[in-house]
């Protein structure tokens, strides 16, 4: 058997594994959740020592409730990120079965997981609602870039873009359902997000290897770039500037001061350093990209 034989047999396998699970632990929020349970204000969203301002001067500057809106904003908008990029994601799986024989558990698990998007994007986009954040919708730098890497078409930066933001998330949401003092919506939130996304990176991890292997060294060179620049701008949009006008806060300060914040830059090198591993490990980030990473806050 050849070599590219047995790497598509793997994958037919490993999709045929994905599907029994889906089977069996696939969750409908809007029955799941209980959305008509009042949100208590005084609830932290989100762990305080990983919300973006936890331990500056403007932090001690908050009282114990709008600390706790903050936290409450910072999801919303980490959710509205969510959204935009389960999009281009479910987007990306759309063209990449397009044209496959769908009797292969390949491009049936690639739909399945589709159907699983679309069940996250109305789950965050009730959350958002429920919370009275204003919008669903990415920021205008984000919806023009999402338009540009649409045009790309690109499955292989699909698949890697997804595991970067999904072990992102995961490490977040994680930590929020070990936390028995947040919100119990958010952490409902997290709950069914956690089991259905594992199935997702079990999927692209292997997808990614495969493909990885048959590129080109120019081809890498340029995929290692892109990368880390798309993981910092997902990143960036996960922190809307209006979670903090939203909160009685100047804008532009509020930025300044969740930009220079140890324990938020700290936040964000905890939750990626799953997928940081992982595209170490496989070469995807080297010598030449890591200051990229670095600069970003993903990498120590």
């Amino acid at each position: 058997m050849t070599t590219d034989s047995q790497a598509l047999s793997d994958r037919e396998r490993n999709a045929e594994r994905l599907l029994r699970t889906s089977a069996k632990h696939s969750y409908d929020p809007m029955t799941e959740i209980d959305w008509s349970a009042p949100i208590d204000p005084d609830q932290f969203a989100l762990p305080p020592h990983r919300v973006t301002l936890y331990g500056t001067e403007l932090w001690r500057q908050l009282t114990p409730r709008q600390q706790a809106e903050l936290s409450t904003r910072q999801l919303a908008g980490t959710m509205t990120a969510g959204i935009w990029f389960e999009i281009l994601l479910m987007n990306g799986l759309i063209r990449h079965v397009y044209g496959q024989d769908l009797t292969t558990r390949h491009a049936q698990y690639a739909l399945t997981e589709v159907a699983d998007e679309c069940r996250h994007s109305t789950m965050f986009a009730e959350y958002i609602r429920k919370t009275g954040y204003p919008t669903a919708r990415p920021s205008r730098r984000a919806d023009l870039r999402g338009r540009f890497y649409l045009q790309l078409n690109d499955i292989t930066l699909t698949l890697a873009g997804a595991i970067f933001v999904e072990e992102f998330t995961d490490a977040m949401q994680r930590e929020m359902m070990r936390d028995e003092s947040l919100q119990p919506l958010a952490r409902a939130t997290a709950r069914i997000h956690v089991v259905e996304e594992a199935r997702h990176i079990g999927f692209a991890k292997p997808e990614l290897a495969r493909r990885w292997g048959r590129m080109t060294p120019a081809r890498r060179a340029l995929f290692r770039r892109v990368l880390a620049f798309l993981a910092s701008e997902a990143v960036r949009e996960c922190v809307h500037p209006r979670i903090y006008t939203l909160t009685g806060l100047d804008a532009v300060a509020a930025k300044r001061a969740a930009r220079d914040n140890p324990h938020w830059q700290q936040a964000r090198v905890d939750w990626a350093r799953k997928a940081v591993d992982y595209f170490t490990d496989l070469g995807i980030i080297d010598a030449s990209t890591a200051p990229a990473w670095r600069r970003a806050h993903l990498l120590r």
